[in-house]
């Protein structure tokens, strides 16, 4: 029980001690599904896109900006809302992210031409992008120190089930009779109800305890920590809060300016980008890729050999991840992904037997997704929801993920580019040279989060969490209390 007179210190600790309970694994549930909707929407884009190509007339600049676009949009709604969500908190703006990517979704099942559906699917990439830096900074306050990797985790595993759903309703809907242009627009649409499924309970959570402290609601923090603790509810003191209330430009200021946050910002930001670089362009390339070893094969073949790939080796990937990240740590498995995936897309690349045999190729194509899953891409989320403190925390995160969006438009702008003009060879052997440019940036420029509370690396980074807020000159505005 919180007392009047308790250190918010000893209240953080008893938060760090939690082990994991019913509550966490709610946070988790509601915070995942835009991730589900990240993931479902990956793929079927390329269904889209292999049906709108030849029912469009598309030509290759349109096919890359429709895969591509989201991509980028995300990038601006993950710095947008990864900097509001500092300055007025991260229950203020939870769930308006997923009612944008539903409207989104919704519209682009309705797009009557190409310029539509990419303007539709700007809105969605907004929503998405703006969903990872809340979702996963709320995850990781609400957490114990000992299981806050395993719950980031667990958040972004959600993706796992959108790469198995979104196969496995495009192979229902292809064998249905249903005409190529109803299926593509329902595909699309029903993106929109995981989003909206939750919406209601994301806008009904408390604010997470670490801000509702900064800001001096006090009150929040107590219910929030009573609930997350399984404790009776009690009072702090605001004898020791920090203030929170800051310029639009502060927080920003405040990840360039100190030595410690840049280079973790930058590493965060640069092995995302290389991640999402090869990884995305893979993955929505993956209906391409397959139409060059199999060119006669038929849309929903194609279709069940990637549903095969995701689900032999992609979820496999994140379940291993998800159980070794507070045994191996972050970087470990950060930086042995990265040497996986430039190992097995160097194969490709440089021994031509491997393209030559179908089977050969879906075995070393598919350990690279188990090597991607068990390591960075789930670990580029992990990282930038601990790193920062409390101030920037979701300004970092939306930083590193507009970096790693961009990395995606980048690679999916190119892949289909690369696959043409060079084949799968070449794009596989650029795909190799990302991997090893994010090994790189893993081993030069992040630290190990495991076992440490989210004060203790605010610490490392010569930010005291009682001095956090120093840099601000404004005067404290007090967020709103919510029962």
């Amino acid at each position: 029980m919180t007392t009047d007179d308790e250190p918010e210190a000893s209240v953080l600790a008893r938060l760090d001690e939690t082990k994991l309970n019913r509550f966490q694994l709610k946070i988790m549930f509601i915070s995942g599904m835009g991730f589900f909707t990240d993931a479902y929407d990956l793929f079927v884009i390329g269904i889209a896109v292999a049906i709108l190509k030849t029912q469009w007339h598309l030509s290759t600049t349109e096919v890359s900006l429709l895969s591509s676009t989201t991509l980028a949009a995300s990038a601006f709604g993950a710095v947008i809302f990864g900097r509001i969500a500092d300055i007025f908190g991260r229950k203020k703006l939870y769930g308006i992210e997923v009612l944008i990517l539903a409207v989104g979704a919704i519209a682009t099942a309705f797009a009557p031409s190409i310029g539509w559906l990419i303007a539709f699917r700007v809105v969605l990439g907004i929503g998405i992008g703006g969903d990872y830096p809340v979702s996963s900074t709320i995850m990781s306050e609400y957490s114990g120190k000992r299981s806050r990797g395993q719950l980031v985790s667990l958040v972004f595993a959600m993706q796992a089930a959108g790469l198995v759903v979104g196969p496995l309703i495009a192979v229902v809907l292809l064998a249905s009779g249903l005409s190529h242009d109803m299926t593509w627009r329902i595909l699309l649409g029903l993106g929109a109800i995981p989003g909206l499924a939750v919406f209601h309970l994301r806008r009904r959570i408390h604010e997470t305890p670490r801000f509702a402290l900064a800001g001096g609601a006090t009150d929040e923090a107590a219910a929030a920590v009573a609930r997350a603790t399984g404790l009776e509810q009690g009072t702090l003191s605001r004898g020791a809060t920090v203030h929170v209330q800051q310029s639009v430009l502060s927080g920003w200021r405040t990840l360039l300016t100190n030595r410690t946050l840049r280079k973790w910002l930058i590493g965060t930001s640069m092995a995302w980008f290389m991640m999402d670089f090869a990884y995305y362009g893979n993955t929505i390339a993956s209906p391409q890729i397959v139409s060059l070893l199999q060119p006669s094969a038929a849309l929903i073949d194609k279709t069940l050999i990637t549903l095969g790939i995701f689900a032999v080796f992609a979820v496999p990937g994140y379940i291993v991840a998800i159980l070794a990240i507070e045994r191996l740590g972050r970087r470990r498995i950060q930086w042995s992904g990265f040497v996986m995936m430039a190992l097995t897309f160097g194969v490709i690349a440089a021994v031509p037997v491997v393209t030559n045999v179908v089977l050969a190729f879906l075995i070393i194509f598919g350990i690279s997704y188990f090597f991607t899953q068990f390591g960075p891409n789930t670990t580029t989320f992990v990282y930038p929801a601990e790193l920062f403190p409390v101030k920037v925390r979701t300004s970092g995160n939306g930083i590193a993920v507009a970096l790693g969006k961009l990395g995606g438009f980048a690679g999916t702008y190119l892949f289909p580019v690369m696959l043409t003009s060079w084949g799968i060879r070449g794009a596989e052997g650029i795909a190799a040279a990302a991997a090893v440019c994010g090994l790189l940036f893993t081993l030069a420029f992040l630290p190990e989060p495991k076992g440490k509370s989210l004060e203790e690396l605010t610490a490392m980074a010569d930010i005291p969490v009682e001095d956090a807020e120093a840099a601000d000159q404004a005067e404290p505005a007090p967020l709103p209390v919510e029962a």
